[in-house]
């Protein structure tokens, strides 16, 4: 039985991931980017305010994502639906999966979020957040090459 080479293992202390705002009604913690997991994955902590939007219907073709559930209740698009998880529920949408999230309930709610590969997702969330801050609204055009930029497909529901 062949074993991996060993490694360095990668340490990330609570400072150097912190949790910053969204730019709206939410926090992100970019636990270990790709660039962190050599492309593996890449982990996110998500916190979204009570009765607050979260991500609106979409699939990715090239990565799958999985949801987990730490503290509070988050409603999750799957199959057709929202439906409310709680604590230590888990949700994988593989690739082209539709899903979506949002905070339906009377108390914060904070999930950890799994991309597989790890691509560079945490350049979405940080042109997202940039793009609350300053107000601007982008054109139908800019958001279509957006959102293409960042492999996410929006789907009406």
């Amino acid at each position: 039985m062949s074993h991996p080479e060993p490694g360095s293992v990668v340490v990330r202390t609570l400072a150097e991931h912190p949790m910053v705002a969204n730019g709206g009604t939410s926090a992100l913690r970019m636990v270990a980017p790709g660039s962190v997991t050599a492309g593996r994955y890449g982990l996110v902590e998500y916190s979204v305010a009570p009765r607050s939007a979260g991500a609106a219907p979409h699939y990715h073709s090239t990565f799958s994502e999985a949801f987990f559930v730490l503290t509070g209740e988050l409603t999750v698009y799957a199959d057709g639906a929202w439906r409310p998880y709680a604590a230590g529920d888990y949700a994988l949408v593989p690739e082209r999966g539709v899903h979506g999230f949002r905070n339906d309930a009377d108390n914060p709610v904070t999930f950890l979020i799994l991309f597989a590969p790890g691509i560079a997702r945490e350049q979405f969330f940080a042109e997202t957040a940039e793009l609350r801050r300053s107000g601007r609204q982008l054109s139908p055009e800019e958001m279509t090459a957006f959102y293409a930029r960042h492999d996410q497909v929006m789907v009406d529901v």
